[in-house]
C-alpha cells in the first residue's frame, strides 16, 4: 500500500506561482491589445525593462511576443526572490537555526568533584567525608561515593587521621 503525504507549503507555493503565471500572461495579452505593454515585466519585478517596454510598446511588439516564452522564467525568478526576501530557502523551506552551546553541561557529580577539590585545597590537601559534607552541603553518601571514585581513578589516596582515626582522602597534588 502506497501512502502519499502532501506538503501544504509546497502546494501553496505552487498555487501562488500558477496564479502569478496567469496574471503575467493576462498582462502580456493586454499589451497586444493596445494597452500599455510591459506590465507583466513590472509585475514580476523587472522595473527597468518594464518601463522600456511601456515606452516602446513592448519593443514594437517583438519584445512582447518573445516574453510569451520568457514569462515562466520571470515568474520562477520572482517567486524565488520573494522566498529569499521572506527568509526562506529557494525551495520555500525555512532555514534550520544553528544550535550553539552557550554553556558546557557539567554533571552534578563533576560539580561535586570540583567543590571537593576546593575544600581539600583549603584544608592542606587532606579531606574527610564529614569535612566534604560540611564544605559542599552534599549528602554523606554522595561525598563518599565521589571520593571513592576519585580514589579509584588515582586522583586521591586514602589514609587515616592520626588523631582520631578517621578515613582521610589525600590529594597529593594539593599538598
Amino acid at each position: 500500500m502506497k501512502v502519499e503525504v502532501k506538503d501544504k507549503n509546497k502546494n501553496h507555493d505552487a498555487d501562488k506561482e500558477k496564479e502569478r503565471m496567469k496574471i503575467s500572461y493576462m498582462l502580456n495579452i493586454l499589451g497586444f491589445l493596445g494597452f500599455t505593454g510591459g506590465l507583466h515585466r513590472l509585475y514580476n519585478g523587472k522595473v527597468a525593462t518594464g518601463l522600456l517596454w511601456m515606452f516602446t510598446l513592448g519593443l514594437f511588439g517583438f519584445g512582447q511576443f518573445v516574453d510569451l516564452f520568457l514569462i515562466p522564467n520571470m515568474v520562477e525568478e520572482r517567486e524565488m526572490k520573494l522566498r529569499l526576501k521572506a527568509g526562506l530557502s529557494p525551495f520555500g523551506v525555512a532555514p534550520t537555526p544553528q544550535v550553539i552551546a552557550s554553556e558546557i553541561y557539567q554533571s552534578p557529580q563533576e560539580t561535586l568533584m570540583v567543590e571537593l577539590l576546593k575544600a581539600a585545597e583549603n584544608r592542606g590537601g587532606k579531606l574527610s567525608v564529614t569535612q566534604g559534607v560540611l564544605e559542599t552541603g552534599a549528602k554523606f553518601s554522595q561525598v563518599e561515593a565521589t571520593l571513592k571514585e576519585m580514589h579509584q581513578s588515582g586522583y586521591v589516596g586514602i589514609g587515616n587521621n592520626p588523631e582520631n582515626g578517621a578515613v582521610t582522602y589525600i590529594f597529593h597534588e594539593l599538598i
